[in-house]
């Protein structure tokens, strides 16, 4: 299975503008830029990007896992914070926060605490966050 999005940029980093768009449609042409990236500006950014993938894939793991366990949740809400930070001459991502607020009918808190951190350690996201990664480019 293989899901696919796009960028487009023109201009410099401060003053240029780019879009994202994804194969589903989800985001189509959808505005990102500086401003979106690094102040409060209108659009979207890699980072709320990566922070929704990672909420989600997250959330859909716990699933599983407290079906698995004879469980289903009535809810599961759950908040993923992305860090940029400054690194050297760049940034990195340094942290990924997730935040979950549950309501699980006959869970008990030690299948609730084994079936999160199984969802933590074993959701494909988090598991990207530790991965090779490869590039084919093309100079046209």
């Amino acid at each position: 299975m293989n899901r696919t999005a796009s960028a487009h940029w023109s201009g410099n980093l401060a003053q240029g503008s780019g879009n994202l768009t994804t194969a589903s449609g989800v985001l189509s042409a959808t505005p990102y830029s500086f401003h979106s990236r690094f102040e409060q500006g209108a659009g979207t950014n890699p980072e709320e990007l990566l922070a929704a993938a990672h909420a989600g894939c997250f959330t859909m793991a716990l699933s599983l896992i407290l079906q698995q366990a004879g469980l289903t949740a009535e809810s599961l809400d759950t908040k993923c914070t992305i860090s940029l930070e400054k690194d050297g001459e760049g940034f990195e991502i340094s942290k990924s926060h997730l935040e979950l607020q549950a309501k699980i009918p006959n869970a008990t808190l030690e299948v609730f605490e084994q079936s999160v951190q199984a969802a933590k350690a074993n959701c494909p996201v988090s598991k990207l966050y530790d991965t090779e990664i490869t590039l084919d480019a093309k100079l046209v």
